[in-house]
């Protein structure tokens, strides 16, 4: 495709560790996409895979790119990708999802909507909801409204000239890099935009409970590390949900112990009480997140997950204030 002068030309990049086959799908899927008349520059940046992922990629003409830091992170995969880029747009892509062969149109017309739009993004959804029980509740945790929001998830396109403005991801963080980057961009005015279509298919391949409980303390460590951060910010970001995680996460903690020994007591009557509460609560969570499916059975497991993550969660925030004390900081927390 020849480059007209009113084209933006488009960067996409794809950042990956030992994706094997993914990868193939994912690299494949963005050069099939509808360009609408914008050139495509691909590029893959590896995080020293130890598969034949760069072969992969060189087989399908990206540039490839290789990082090996000393604490590895997706920040320090996306800068590199961004900074070798040429595009005045850059569509970040996990080496684990698919593009859908409609969202660049879509998104590179909202983005022309209006200057102070920085980023786009659509819809992520699992690729195979019924493959677990985890890919079924964790699919939903991708749902979100349309309309301006907080921040972005990693995929989503940017432009390169709000990236340069910020400097990029900090390469510091091992998780919550893109929102700290949005609150970032929101604070030069910049907006962020969601938008009703989809975007990319992601492969969680979560089939573990260790996997599970990993994901959930990631996401911890996001929020304590984050909400310190901009804590002295009156619109600071993660504040609420750091503090309503804690005291979520405690109380159910609390109430599983009452349970227990409830139970080992013989106090029966109390058990019930509190299982008849829970429940309660479940119905609750789930009638409230109906917007987000038509499968009731789908909707009551992704109520009980909402409530049981805040524990792993909690603990993620405990052992960053814990590490963040004694003055260290922790590596890549991986649940694949």
């Amino acid at each position: 495709m020849t480059e007209s002068a009113s084209s933006h030309r488009l960067s996409v990049v794809v950042i990956g560790r030992n994706e094997g086959a993914r990868l193939s799908a994912c690299l494949r899927s963005a050069l099939s996409a509808e360009m609408a008349g914008h050139t495509l520059q691909l590029i893959y940046v590896d995080s020293a895979s130890t598969d034949d992922s760069v072969q992969r990629a060189e087989a399908l003409g990206a540039k490839v790119i290789g990082v090996r830091p000393e604490r590895p992170s997706a920040a320090i995969g996306r800068n590199a990708g961004w900074r070798a880029a040429s595009g005045d747009l850059v569509l970040f892509l996990d080496g684990d999802t698919v593009l859908d062969a409609n969202f660049i149109p879509k998104a590179i017309a909202e983005m022309n909507s209006a200057e102070e739009v920085a980023v786009v993004w659509g819809h992520r959804r699992e690729s195979d909801p019924g493959g677990s029980l985890f890919n079924r509740v964790l699919d939903l945790d991708w749902v979100y409204l349309p309309g301006d929001s907080a921040f972005c998830g990693g995929d989503a396109l940017f432009r390169r000239s709000a990236l340069m403005a910020c400097e990029g991801f900090d390469d510091t963080l091992i998780a919550g890099e893109e929102p700290e980057l949005c609150a970032r961009l929101r604070a030069r005015g910049y907006r962020i935009r969601h938008i009703d279509a989809p975007m990319t298919l992601h492969d969680l391949a979560m089939t573990e409970w260790r996997q599970y409980w990993r994901r959930a303390e990631r996401a911890g460590h996001a929020y304590a590390e984050i909400s310190a951060r901009f804590a002295d910010r009156d619109d600071g970001l993660w504040q609420r949900d750091a503090r309503r995680n804690r005291l979520h996460g405690a109380a159910l903690i609390t109430g599983l112990i009452i349970l227990l020994a409830a139970v080992a007591s013989g106090y029966f009557l109390i058990a019930a009480g509190g299982l008849t509460l829970a429940v309660a609560m479940c119905f609750r969570t789930a009638w409230r997140a109906r917007w987000k499916s038509d499968s009731p059975l789908t909707l009551l497991l992704y109520a009980a997950h909402s409530h049981f993550q805040q524990i792993p969660i909690l603990w993620g925030q405990m052992v960053w204030r814990r590490m963040n004390r004694q003055g260290h900081r922790r590596d890549l927390i991986e649940y694949k």
